[in-house]
């Protein structure tokens, strides 16, 4: 029987990195962003809101960086085991896992270091493709993964 195992953590120093890269990819596309970093079970790191960010994406970034570690993938319009979703389903599992705990939005991104999930990357503000971008500069910056 084994009692301990190793894990790895994302540092203050990691994240910091990380939402660093992620501003200055959010100022290159011009997009007042809001970036939320959590650690690998979900509890906030980081949150910084760029100059002009709108208010609402403080709640939408932290919900898709939990979500993203939680589930180990990015977030998206599929369920938690990658199932197809309408949505009514979508909104169903959202109510019942927690308004701040799941989203189907995209924009949440996990954090892999050798294959090891140590949090999550939200951002909101510019359109899915935008905060693709955004996301996966910070993770690069660590010399992490999506996982994919």
């Amino acid at each position: 029987m084994v009692a301990f195992a190793n894990s790895k953590r994302l540092t203050s120093n990691g994240a910091k990195s990380m939402m660093n890269a992620a501003i200055s990819e959010a100022n290159v596309l011009g997009i007042a962003a809001t970036v939320a970093i959590v650690d690998a079970g979900g509890h906030l790191l980081l949150l910084e809101r760029m100059d002009g960010g709108r208010f609402h994406t403080v709640h939408s970034s932290l919900t898709k960086a939990v979500c993203a570690s939680s589930n180990r993938r990015i977030t998206t319009t599929h369920g938690a085991q990658g199932q197809d979703l309408d949505m009514l389903h979508a909104i169903g599992l959202s109510l019942a896992a927690g308004p701040e705990r799941w989203t189907a939005m995209e924009g949440g991104y996990p954090v892999f270091i050798e294959k090891e999930c140590v949090g999550g990357i939200g951002v909101s503000g510019g359109d899915w493709e935008q905060d693709q971008k955004i996301a996966e500069a910070a993770v690069a910056a660590i010399g992490a993964t999506t996982g994919n």
